[in-house]
């Protein structure tokens, strides 16, 4: 999505902000995105992992701009004292935009600007997006990380491992019905789908094993995106390889003729998908445009899987450095809460801070403003958007970390929007900073990276998670729904019912919720938009990520398999003459 460029000393071209951005009747262009990160100093990889103190010796180089940073390396470190942990969020995402990465790597920028060591963890980008509606995932503006184009076209290779890890085992299933079937899979239970990096909705369901029988056992499946696979969870969670395997192991592939499960340790497949993924497991180190160390490893999406980077870059991360900021994907009520519920419950970690992310534009969207007409001012909409934005800070405040929000700065925001947001936040004495990341690089969020290494620094958290282990699979969701979505209560047939309380007596009662559902609005209708209450849920499935170890709950019509949009961004993509790629945003 093109992006209304602030007023910054990067660009004087826009000082025209508001007609034609034309210099003495010469019509100047506005630079892309990637534009700006092609144009970017980038430093040898080598450099930037020194100042981590990273010899050269624990990195694998993929060309001269990322590495991975090898597992006896981060074993060497595992004794180190951990630096403290900040998680940029943002309010419900709408066309307008938030940034999320875009804010964390400027704060990131920010801090180590301001004299921290100071690292960011993100999350990888899936190409369904880049080639579908939401564009890239490496920030944007002079708030970057790069090779920008790398990154979020096949970067390290890291997803198509974890994909094909993901299809072997869907492989050896079908193969394993073709012969003997010892293990008596029944071919109408098998839960294991197939996945592929791209948005594809004709793949949803299919029909496998036809052409004869020499072609395996004919039955119903279908594809997932990479993203939502439970080897992506997996990948993301796992401590270590000794760990990973075990989780591979402990996936529930499906059930037997006597509605037995199965698992890929039965199917003795764990092995081989582990080798699969032995070195896209170690972390992949870049940099941003100002040359400072981020690590990105991993990408689930966080409206169908938990929407966290991996624990083991989050975790090496705080071993190197003083600050790790890290982000989760979408509004505050899915990627905050299941990295609090989920993520931090599994790992150990505390985090010590909290970045809200608004846009003026978001929030008045939210109070009603139609696309077309948010770069004119409208305070009444804008206090009216707030709601939304209440809601936000008081789920965060259910987790006992300190919040902040952030600006996200947009040349068309005026002075009067600003004050509304900062007087709101106020009320709950939250501080709210505007911040110019996407115009000014890491000088556009000093002020925000001061308060959050203050609020880190004060040892005000005091971390919690929303439910107990011990709480019912049935009343974790419904807390989620009540306490975080401003629902009633939740709503299931009596089939979806029967399968959590069957999960419970299989074992699996003492696992975290991920809630599959709409990142539009608290509710699952995705046009219901604000802070509504008083709706209820409605659980379409259940399934169980034994692996993962997390209980995926889907929501309303959420789909595990996103579509394309009428018009995809990748019309717009192309490799120009001089070998370069453009569209890509």
């Amino acid at each position: 999505m093109a992006r209304t460029r602030p007023k910054s000393k990067f660009a004087i071209e826009f000082a025209a902000r508001n007609a034609c951005n034309s210099i003495k009747g010469c019509v100047v262009a506005v630079k892309s995105d990637i534009e700006i990160a092609q144009a970017a100093k980038v430093r040898p990889i080598q450099e930037i992992a020194e100042r981590l103190g990273i010899p050269i010796d624990a990195l694998i180089p993929y060309g001269h701009d990322k590495a991975k940073i090898g597992a006896d390396f981060i074993k060497s470190i595992s004794k180190k004292k951990d630096g403290k942990l900040i998680l940029v969020t943002a309010v419900s995402p709408t066309p307008a935009g938030e940034g999320k990465t875009t804010t964390t790597v400027g704060l990131g920028d920010a801090m180590n600007l301001i004299g921290k060591n100071a690292v960011m963890c993100l999350r990888e980008p899936s190409l369904g997006p880049c080639f579908g509606m939401k564009g890239g995932a490496a920030g944007g503006g002079y708030a970057q990380v790069v090779p920008m184009t790398d990154i979020n076209l096949h970067f390290t290779g890291d997803f198509h491992a974890i994909g094909a890890a993901n299809n072997l085992l869907a492989a050896l299933i079908d193969n394993h019905m073709h012969w003997e079937n010892q293990l008596n899979i029944d071919p109408r239970r098998v839960s294991w789908r197939r996945v592929v990096d791209m948005n594809d909705r004709a793949l949803r369901s299919v029909t496998s094993g036809l052409g004869g029988f020499h072609n395996g056992v004919v039955r119903e499946a279908g594809f997932d995106i990479t993203v939502a696979s439970e080897i992506m969870a997996i990948f993301c969670l796992a401590t270590d390889l000794a760990d990973l395997e075990t989780r591979l192991g402990n996936i529930v592939l499906g059930y037997t003729r006597e509605d037995q499960p199965v698992t890929v340790r039965e199917l003795n497949a764990h092995g081989a998908m582990t080798a699969l993924l032995c070195d896209a497991f170690q972390p992949n180190l870049v940099q941003t445009m100002e040359n400072n160390p981020a690590l990105m490893h991993g990408g689930p999406f966080a409206n169908i899987a938990h929407g966290c980077n991996s624990v083991i870059a989050t975790k090496t991360a705080m071993k190197l450095a003083d600050y790790v900021v890290t982000e989760a994907g979408f509004g505050a009520d899915l990627g905050a809460e299941k990295f609090f519920n989920i993520k931090c419950r599994k790992a150990g970690l505390s985090p010590d801070a909290v970045v809200l992310v608004a846009t003026i534009k978001a929030l008045k969207m939210q109070g009603g403003v139609a696309k077309g007409n948010l770069a004119t001012e409208n305070v009444a909409a804008l206090k009216d958007g707030c709601k939304n934005l209440d809601r936000h800070i008081r789920n965060l405040g259910k987790f006992g970390v300190p919040v902040v929000v952030a600006i996200n700065h947009y040349t068309a925001d005026t002075d009067a929007e600003v004050k509304v947001v900062e007087d709101f936040c106020q009320k709950y004495q939250v501080k709210a900073i505007k911040c110019t990341h996407w115009a000014d690089g890491g000088k556009g969020t000093v002020e925000m990276a001061e308060h959050v290494v203050e609020l880190c620094d004060s040892g005000a958290a005091q971390f919690r998670t929303l439910y107990d282990d011990e709480t019912s699979l049935w009343d974790k969701a419904a807390t989620i729904a009540r306490e975080i979505y401003g629902a009633d209560d939740i709503i299931a047939d009596k089939k979806v019912r029967d399968q959590f309380a069957r999960f419970e007596r299989e074992g699996y009662a003492k696992y975290p919720i991920c809630m599959a559902k709409t990142q539009y609005s608290f509710s699952t209708d995705p046009n219901l938009l604000g802070a509504p209450s008083g709706h209820v849920v409605p659980i379409r499935e259940i399934r169980l990520a034994a692996g993962a170890e997390f209980v995926v709950v889907v929501c309303g019509a959420i789909m595990t398999m996103p579509g394309l949009p009428r018009v995809p961004a990748a019309n717009a993509i192309r490799v120009n003459e001089e070998g370069r790629i453009e569209g890509l945003f």
